[in-house]
């Protein structure tokens, strides 16, 4: 497993997606916080909090992990050495679970120049260093557990596809809808109880929970219950399905 996480660690800086991955998010998320006019601008936000920036972070990983991992079993199944990797003597759990680690390391690097923001808010405020930690922490917690999510599902899709755009638009359309189409759904709904239980089939409302510095286990359980449920498919498929 280690070797396998390894080479996809090597593999995304060798071919500069790693790179390119990192500025993007970077990029896009400084333009819409520093840059462009909108609901999202800090400056015409008012207020010294880093709300607005995990308000748009999870739409920006929508597109971002899934082209980050389109490639992972999509690429070795048309090449063929998808079924090499299958005789090493590796499970299947660890194959997977090699890939996983490997792509969600570098959703972690590409988070780590946020933190730059979390520095220069706590100097914008009226008492410079006054911003709540507690609320920040929790909620880079929250995305990170968001983040593995996509990572699972992305991963998923990929292994259903030789063709990486079919891989990545699956992928979008899935996340997209595990994140935000509960939420959608249950404003069809007139009964309020179930509206509720509907919203929180998704990702949305769990994220919001924890991203709001309350860490409850029914939040983490299930994010781990649902990027456990994409693994398990993912190696599912990889045991019976057609290679």
């Amino acid at each position: 497993m280690l070797a396998i996480f390894k080479r996809e660690i090597q593999s995304f800086f060798t071919s500069s997606i790693g790179y390119l991955v990192i500025g993007l998010f970077f990029l896009l998320n400084g333009l819409f916080l520093w840059v462009f006019q909108g609901p999202f601008n800090i400056f015409d936000y008012g207020f010294a909090d880093l709300g607005n920036f995990f308000l748009l972070a999870p739409w920006i990983f929508l597109l971002l992990i899934p082209a980050l991992t389109m490639r992972s079993f999509s690429e070795e199944k048309k090449l063929g050495t998808l079924e090499l990797q299958l005789i090493k003597p590796i499970t299947h759990w660890q194959l997977v679970m090699g890939k996983f680690l490997g792509t969600f390391a570098l959703v972690l690097t590409t988070l780590l120049p946020t933190f730059l923001y979390v520095h220069t808010i706590s100097q914008l405020g009226v008492t410079p260093g006054n911003l709540d930690l507690g609320l920040v922490y929790g909620s880079y917690i929250g995305l990170l557990f968001l983040a593995a999510t996509y990572n699972a599902i992305g991963l998923f899709t990929s292994v259903l596809n030789e063709n990486q755009i079919m891989a990545f638009m699956l992928s979008t359309v899935l996340c997209f809808f595990m994140y935000y189409g509960f939420e959608a759904l249950a404003t069809l709904i007139p009964d309020s109880r179930l509206g509720l239980f509907i919203k929180e089939l998704g990702m949305k409302a769990h994220f919001e929970s924890v991203a709001r510095g309350v860490l409850d286990s029914r939040d983490l359980i299930y994010f781990i219950s649902l990027t456990g449920f994409f693994l398990g498919m993912i190696v599912i498929q990889l045991k019976y399905g057609k290679r």
